[in-house]
Formats: C-alpha cells, structure tokens, sequence
C-alpha cells in the first residue's frame, strides 16, 4: 500500500508519543483527503459548465425534496452557514433555477423551491457525476462498498451528538 501523508503524520506521532492512539489521523486524515480528491476529480466536469459542483449538490436536494425546503435546512444539509446558503440561492435564483418565496409559517426564513430549469439541469449533470464516480468504485468490491457505507454509517451516528443541530 502506498505511504500517505496520513501514515508519515501519524509515525512522527507515534515515534514522539510512544503510546498515543493516532489511529484518528488515519482516519479522518484519509477522509478529508478523498474528499479533497472527490472535488478535483469532479472538477473537468463542471469546468465551463452554466452550474458548480455546490449548486448541483443544493439542486439535487431541492430536486427530490417533498415541497418547498427552508433555506436553514440546505444549509444544515450542505454542512455551511446561513449567509453562504443565501448566496448560493441569490445565483441560483438569478439564473432561474430556484425561487424563494416568505414563509407563511414564519416569516424570518424562505421557501425554496427548484424551477423546471434547476430540474433540467440537475437531470443533465448529475447522470454525469454519477457515471464518473461509478467509474471510480469500479475496483472496489461490492462487499468493500457496503462495509465502507456501514462504517461510515457508525461514524456519523457518533458524531452527531458532537456535532450540535
């Protein structure tokens, strides 16, 4: 297997704190890392595209979402502030494939509902996304999948205590 940066961060640890349990950086070391992998091989994708991999992920939510979705919960969703969401929906709203209307309910937040063009357009590229990420599960074992998900799974029940709302 080859040598991350997570394994030579986690020896020097190990060599300095004989004792210290660093399995940690191997972890979530390894996670923020594919993450990071995830993003720039998505990237050509969306290269020149008229949508970024940040509005397609909101779009795909808005798109299978039950009615309309307060503006709090996509940011809660996407794992980022209120005010960012706002801006992500301003450009969306702006190029016509979102709106955002009060909500009667409460009127400090908005009703965010995807546009027939936002759905065309999350129809188009998300099948794109998708193939290009089956491509990279390919050598991975079904079995693998699974247990991967479950673990991850197990580590999201975890943290969600911490986490806060």
């Amino acid at each position: 297997m080859t040598e991350t940066p997570q394994t030579m961060v986690a020896r020097a640890w190990q060599e300095n704190c004989p004792g210290l349990d660093v399995s940690p950086i191997e972890i979530f070391g390894r996670l923020r890392h594919l993450q990071e992998q995830h993003e720039e091989a998505l990237a050509p994708l969306y290269e020149g595209a008229p949508i970024s991999q940040g509005e397609t992920a909101v779009l795909i939510f808005l798109r299978h979402a039950e009615g309309p979705t307060i503006a709090r919960r996509l940011a809660h969703q996407r794992g980022c502030s209120a005010a960012a969401m706002g801006k992500l929906l301003s450009k969306l709203e702006r190029r016509g494939m979102v709106t955002r209307r009060p909500n009667p309910a409460d009127r400090r937040s908005a009703l965010v509902e995807i546009t027939p063009t936002g759905a065309r357009m999350v129809d188009d590229y998300f099948p794109r996304q998708l193939a290009l990420e089956a491509s990279i599960l390919d050598g991975l074992p079904q079995e693998w999948r699974q247990q991967f998900v479950e673990a991850m799974d197990v580590l999201s029940d975890r943290l969600r205590p911490l986490a806060g709302p």
